[in-house]
This record gives structure tokens, C-alpha cells and sequence, in this order.
């Protein structure tokens, strides 16, 4: 038992390790957005799905294509138009004839990749959005009667623009709870500016390295999944996702079970990243805003008054304090 012990001990410093260079590395091709970063990453070792909101020009394609390549994972990027169809992203039946017989066979459309980038994905109808509501949760695809595994590991990043811009769709709600996190990519500053312009119209480009394999990260995971989480962290995750249902003069609905599900995986790969293997308070707070602010629904008082979904949540964790237990 102590020997197992050990062994599991020496293998998540080891990955700790391993993660943390990838994070730099990952640094090496994005200019600021450390945060955003960060966040992408935690979500990655959950095993969660991300949705990043900013505007256009702000590198959220290629901080995807820079995870996908140190991590050595397949990449498929998806451009979410109004005409784009349902087919266009899972794949469809396609009729061949072969020795004078027809039959159909499948042709995998781009979802079938370990990193699928969905970029701008409230320009498209919500039907078409919804073509990856399977896929994000079940990591299949279902086309007529049959049933197609995807390979893992299976990340989905998508992209949207504000929704106060022309020509956008409102993710359906069903659809937004099934990303782990909401993440605000916001305009650089000036030095960050300078950078990436330096970077972007040099001749010289970083080379990133690839450090990791799609095979390490699934066995990451799965040491994060086994790290203990204290009984009063425990208590305290639950109450912050039943707060967001108690009267509220700003929340129309609060979050979903699967709110407290991606708080306990976030905060464990946070405390992964940290150094640590135990879960902290501190973990749940800092990992709050990402899962929560797309499941905290606001109501038209919110909307009228510009209250945001961040205040929000930061009143109803002041409202529980920082450490309850202490």
C-alpha cells in the first residue's frame, strides 16, 4: 500500500513538471493572456470544454493551434457560418458504388479530431450548434442509426464573438452547461500589443516544441481525478451552486448540477498546477467565475442596471465568506 502510495506520489510530481513546461512553452507562441492560458489548460486536464469570448483578432486560433501541437494532438478547426449545416460538422452518409453495387459509407466530418476548434460558433443557427451537444458530452457521433466513437483524448474549444454584435445566435442553454468553462479573452495592453505585432510581422517566429502526447494527458487526468477533496471543501462547492438558487434579485435561474461536477474536476487540476495535492478553498474560489458565469442566468434587472455575471457570483461568495470552515 505504502509502495503504491509512493509510486503514484513520484508520478504526479513527475507530470506536474511535464504540465508546467507545456504551460511555458505554450507561453513561447502568446503574447500575454496568461490567464486565459491557464484556464484553457485547467480545463484540458479536466477533461472540459471551453468557450472563449472576445473580439476577433485577439489569438484565440492560435493559442488552439499552439495547444494542439505541444500536446501532439490531431486538430480540426471548424468556421461556424449561418449556412453551415449539421453535416458539415459531424460527417454524413455519402453513397459509393463499388463492383456495380451501391452502398453508403461514412465520411467523418472535422469533428472527428482530438482538438476541434469551434470558431465564432454564435454565427451559426442553433441547430447546427447543436450538433455538438453530443459529442461534447458523450464523445460520440450518431448519424442515421449507427454510432461513432471519437478518439480520446476530446477537447472542444469554441470561440464566439460578444452578443451584442450583428449577426449573432445566443447559445441555447443546454448547450452553453456543457462547456466547463466561460473565459473572457480581453484587448491586450499596449507593451502586450507591441509584442504581438513584433511577433506577428517579424521574420522570426518562436519554435514550439511538442512535449507531451495524447496518451500522458489521459493519464494525468486520471492521477488529477483520484486527489482527495476534504469534506468542508466538499460542503462548500455544493453551497455556492444552491446559493445561485436562492432569492436573488439578479439571477433567473441559477447553475445546474453540472456546475458542482466541473467545480470539483477544476479545482483539483488547479491544485495539480499549483504544486499541491490537496484541494484548497482558495481553488474553488478561483475556478467559481469560469464555471459559473455562463449558468448564472441573468434577469432583466441585471441586463438594465450593467450588472454582470461576475458580480454576481463575487456577492454570493463574499455572502458564504472565504474560508466558512476556518
Amino acid at each position: 500500500m505504502k509502495a503504491g502510495m509512493k509510486n503514484m506520489m513520484a508520478d504526479i510530481e513527475l507530470y506536474q513538471k511535464k504540465i508546467m513546461e507545456c504551460e511555458q512553452e505554450i507561453g513561447k507562441g502568446i503574447i500575454g493572456q496568461r490567464e486565459v492560458i491557464r484556464q484553457v489548460m485547467l480545463a484540458l486536464l479536466s477533461g472540459g470544454n471551453v468557450l472563449l469570448e472576445g473580439m476577433p483578432g485577439l489569438g484565440k486560433t492560435m493559442l488552439v493551434r499552439t495547444i494542439a501541437q505541444v500536446f501532439r494532438l490531431s486538430f480540426k478547426r471548424i468556421q461556424f457560418t449561418p449556412d453551415l449545416m449539421p453535416g458539415d460538422v459531424t460527417g454524413t452518409n455519402i453513397m459509393v458504388k463499388e463492383d456495380g453495387n451501391s452502398s453508403f459509407r461514412f465520411e467523418r466530418g472535422p469533428v472527428f479530431a482530438n482538438l476541434v476548434l469551434a470558431d465564432e460558433i454564435n454565427r451559426a443557427t442553433p441547430k447546427t450548434q447543436s450538433a455538438l451537444l453530443e459529442a461534447m458530452q458523450e464523445h460520440t457521433v450518431t448519424v442515421g442509426n449507427e454510432s461513432h466513437r471519437l478518439e480520446e483524448p476530446f477537447f472542444v474549444l469554441a470561440t464566439q464573438n460578444p452578443i451584442e454584435q450583428e449577426g449573432t445566435y445566443p447559445l441555447p442553454e443546454a448547450q452553453l452547461d456543457r462547456f466547463m468553462f466561460k473565459v473572457l479573452v480581453m484587448f491586450p495592453g499596449k507593451e502586450e500589443l507591441r509584442g504581438i505585432v513584433e511577433m506577428t510581422e517579424g521574420l522570426k517566429r518562436p519554435e514550439i516544441r511538442s512535449l507531451i502526447s495524447g496518451e500522458e494527458l489521459l493519464e494525468v487526468r486520471r492521477l488529477i481525478s483520484g486527489m482527495p477533496i476534504a469534506d468542508a471543501v466538499m460542503d462548500y462547492i455544493l453551497e455556492l451552486v444552491m446559493a445561485t438558487h436562492e432569492a436573488n434579485p439578479y439571477i433567473r435561474e441559477g447553475a445546474s448540477p453540472r456546475a458542482a461536477q466541473s467545480l470539483i474536476r477544476s479545482a483539483r487540476a488547479r491544485a495539480f498546477m499549483e504544486g499541491r495535492l490537496n484541494v484548497s478553498f482558495e481553488d474553488v474560489q478561483k475556478m467559481a467565475y469560469p464555471v459559473l458565469r455562463h449558468r448564472v442566468l441573468l434577469n432583466f434587472d441585471a441586463v438594465s442596471e450593467g450588472v454582470r455575471e461576475d458580480t454576481v457570483i463575487r456577492q454570493i461568495m463574499e455572502t458564504k465568506g472565504k474560508n466558512p470552515y476556518a
